[in-house]
C-alpha cells in the first residue's frame, strides 16, 4: 500500500488521540471487544473533518471512481456517516462533477413527505454508502437497504475505520466492495 500520506498520518494521530480506545468494551452489536472507536469525536473536530474530507476524497478519486465512474452521490445512516459524507462532498466541490450528499434517517419521518433519505438524493443514482465504523456491518447494511428501497444503487461502501470483525465480509457478500480509510491492522501496525 506504500507510505501513508501526510494528511492520512495526521488523521490517524487525531483518531488515536480522540476516538480510539483499547480495553474491554461491550459494543452496540452486543459483542465484546478490546477496541472502541467513537469516530464522531474526530469527524466533528474541525481539523479532523478537514482531513477526513481530503483523505476520503482521495480514496474516492483513486479507488472508487475508476471502478464506478457513474457514482454521483455519497451518504449513509445518520449520525455516524453525516460529517464524513459532508466532509468528502465538500472536498469534491472543486471537481468537474462534485458528489451529491445525502443522509439516511433511522426511520421515515411521520410528517411532511415522510422521507427516509434527506438531502441531495434521487432514485436511479449510483451512490457510495458511508459509515464511520464497521464491526458486524449491520448499520451499513440497514443504510444500503434504505437506499435501495428508495431506488438508489449502492456501488461501494466507504468507511473511516474497519474494525476487521466480519463487517466487511457481510457487506461484500451483497456485492458491494468496501473501501476503508483505516483498518484495525493499519491503525496498530499489524500485518
Amino acid at each position: 500500500m506504500g507510505v501513508m500520506s501526510k494528511a492520512k498520518s495526521e488523521l490517524l494521530e487525531i483518531l488515536l488521540a480522540k476516538s480510539i480506545k483499547t480495553g474491554h468494551f461491550i459494543l452496540a452489536s452486543g459483542k465484546e471487544s478490546d477496541l472502541y472507536c467513537d469516530c464522531r469525536v474526530t469527524a466533528l473536530d474541525a481539523r479532523g473533518a478537514n482531513l477526513i474530507g481530503e483523505v476520503g476524497w482521495q480514496l474516492v478519486q483513486e479507488e472508487i471512481l475508476p471502478k464506478f465512474p457513474e457514482a454521483t452521490a455519497i451518504g449513509g445512516m445518520t449520525m455516524g456517516a453525516d460529517p464524513i459524507s459532508l466532509a468528502i462532498g465538500m472536498y469534491s466541490a472543486s471537481a468537474e462533477k462534485p458528489l451529491c450528499v445525502f443522509t439516511v434517517r433511522k426511520e421515515a419521518k411521520d410528517h411532511g413527505r415522510g422521507k427516509r433519505i434527506e438531502g441531495n438524493f434521487s432514485a436511479g443514482q449510483q451512490v457510495i454508502v458511508v459509515d464511520d465504523v464497521i464491526t458486524t456491518g449491520g448499520s451499513t447494511l440497514k443504510a444500503i437497504d434504505a437506499i435501495e428501497a428508495e431506488g438508489g444503487k449502492v456501488v461501494a461502501a466507504l468507511v473511516l475505520v474497519d474494525r476487521q470483525e466480519g463487517g466487511r465480509e457481510a457487506i461484500e457478500s451483497r456485492g458491494i466492495p468496501v473501501f476503508p480509510m483505516f483498518t484495525r491492522a493499519s491503525i496498530f501496525g499489524d500485518k
